[in-house]
């Protein structure tokens, strides 16, 4: 899976989200004028008036963000709206709204360390509120973008997990919970990708040692991912190369009985064949195990 292609996914499933938020936005707007005066300037030690301080009410700050947000489609200058309402009127409900909200912004912009800084601050200040779901899946969201290929460390998907992990485990009954579920899916593929590619490295570099144990973990951890039917047929490889053909015919075995009509199967059942011998399940073996335990098998 590209980064573009998650990133994509994403922005598809946001915009559905975004919906409602599109709704309460123009709501509050209506209710409540943007026009109006502040609370007044500050007079500075002199008695001379400082036009540049000016303590505006928190729900016209408030109000004037949504409507760069979503009107405007200006979320860089909505940020800077709804952080003025947390700078001006830190205390007020209206500075709760706003810190989401400025996530949501720094989000929309790209700003994913922004995003998951606010995020994480709305969480921990506001554990019980109705929101506090989605603030946790706007972390997720932050670390899922952020998903790099295959070919490079696998460290910010491992983030992307481990926060997904979080929405699900948290506000398991949240509409969020459900999506989190599809990505946690989406990055456990990619890091059985990763393992797939080191482990052909090594196939490549005749170290089958190391590439069995590449090719084991995508097959006792990642079973639900699109890579282990070929985990599968690589362990037959490198088991049959190294003669452990035991190993090698119960993963050709485990490989048709689970995907009868995988190419990978073919090319399993053949490599088996050359030795003389037939795809053969031992019950015991780890491979048996690993699909047992997920009900496969």
């Amino acid at each position: 899976m590209s980064a573009q292609r998650i990133a994509l996914t994403f922005r598809d499933e946001l915009n559905r989200l975004k919906r409602p938020l599109r709704l309460a936005a123009g709501l509050i707007v209506l209710a409540v004028p943007l026009a109006g005066c502040g609370t007044g300037a500050l007079w500075d030690k002199f008695g001379k008036k400082d036009d540049q301080f000016v303590d505006e009410p928190a729900d016209k700050l408030y109000n004037e963000g949504l409507y760069l947000m979503n009107q405007s489609k200006d979320p860089k200058a909505a940020a800077k709206k709804f952080e003025e309402v947390d700078r001006q009127h830190p205390y007020s409900e209206w500075a709760r709204k706003s810190l989401l909200m400025s996530a949501y912004a720094a989000y929309q912009t790209g700003d994913y360390d922004t995003c998951i800084g606010s995020a994480t601050r709305y969480v921990t200040l506001h554990p019980g509120s109705p929101d506090a779901a989605y603030a946790q899946y706007l972390i997720a969201a932050s670390h899922y973008d952020q998903i790099p290929d295959i070919s490079r460390d696998q460290g910010r998907t491992e983030k992307a997990m481990a926060a997904l992990e979080e929405v699900i485990r948290k506000y398991p009954t949240s509409e969020y919970a459900t999506s989190a579920k599809q990505k946690l899916e989406g990055a456990r593929d990619q890091i059985a990708g990763k393992e797939m590619d080191i482990g052909r490295y090594y196939m490549k570099k005749r170290d089958y040692t190391a590439a069995i144990n590449r090719f084991k973990t995508v097959v006792t951890q990642y079973q639900t991912t699109r890579h282990v039917e070929e985990a599968l047929m690589r362990l037959t490889e490198a088991y049959m190369t190294v003669g452990v053909v035991g190993e090698a015919q119960t993963a050709a075995a485990v490989l048709g009985h689970n995907f009868p009509d995988s190419r990978w199967y073919k090319d399993a059942y053949n490599i088996v064949k050359s030795g003389g011998l037939e795809p053969s399940e031992n019950k015991g073996s780890y491979i048996s195990r690993a699909f047992k335990r997920i009900g496969l098998g």
